[in-house]
């Protein structure tokens, strides 16, 4: 399959998602490009027959597409690992990975911790947009600081924030939703007002 073209390489792989040829897939894992690697992830794990180790080497790709794709398998099982990538230098990777654990609710004080300075500092506002959803859809009280925060971040993070505030309750919450309902973005406000219903005379 190597001496064909990548494109040739990924189209054989991804069939071979398609028609059971596991071999075929899995050959693919060790493929000079990353975009057949990424075919060769997915097809396995369409297959049924993707290993933890399939992943974990996925994880530690040199590319980062793959180490997307890794995470886009590992959000549907406890492991490996994957707290780690919340570290990675590219942003889009650290976004899945918020994603990812979202996804397993994994609410260990170091998960959340991480989350939460994401949420708060991360310099692209697509991960911490991943952040503040990860950090609802976990619903641990420790991130309900963060959350709080971000709901005087850019739009489409206070958005995320007002959404990721059903997962808390208290007079912090009720305070958040109060001012969400007179935020100066429309889809803010909409956002309350489709969670909550319109606000009582």
């Amino acid at each position: 399959m190597n001496s064909s073209s990548g494109a040739q390489r990924r189209k054989a792989v991804g069939i071979a998602g398609h028609t059971g040829d596991a071999d075929t897939a899995r050959h693919g894992l060790t493929d000079v490009d990353a975009v057949v690697r990424v075919a060769a992830l997915r097809a396995l794990d369409r297959l049924g027959v993707l290993r933890e180790s399939d992943i974990a080497a996925g994880l530690t790709d040199d590319d980062p597409t793959v180490r997307i794709a890794a995470l886009e398998s590992a959000a549907c099982v406890s492991m490996p690992p994957i707290a780690s990538l919340l570290d990675d230098r590219h942003p889009m990777v650290v976004e899945s990975a918020c994603w990812a654990l979202g996804e397993r609710t994994d609410d260990s004080p170091a998960v959340i911790d991480a989350l939460a300075t994401i949420a708060g500092t991360h310099d692209d506002p697509l991960a911490r947009e991943a952040a503040v959803a990860a950090l609802g859809a976990i619903g641990d009280d420790r991130g309900l600081p963060a959350v709080l925060k971000a709901t005087s971040d850019k739009p489409a993070i206070r958005r995320r924030a007002v959404i990721s505030l059903v997962a808390f309750e208290g007079p912090e919450v009720d305070a958040a939703w109060a001012r969400a309902r007179t935020d100066r973005d429309r889809q803010v406000r909409d956002a309350v007002e489709e969670l909550l219903g319109p606000e009582e005379e």
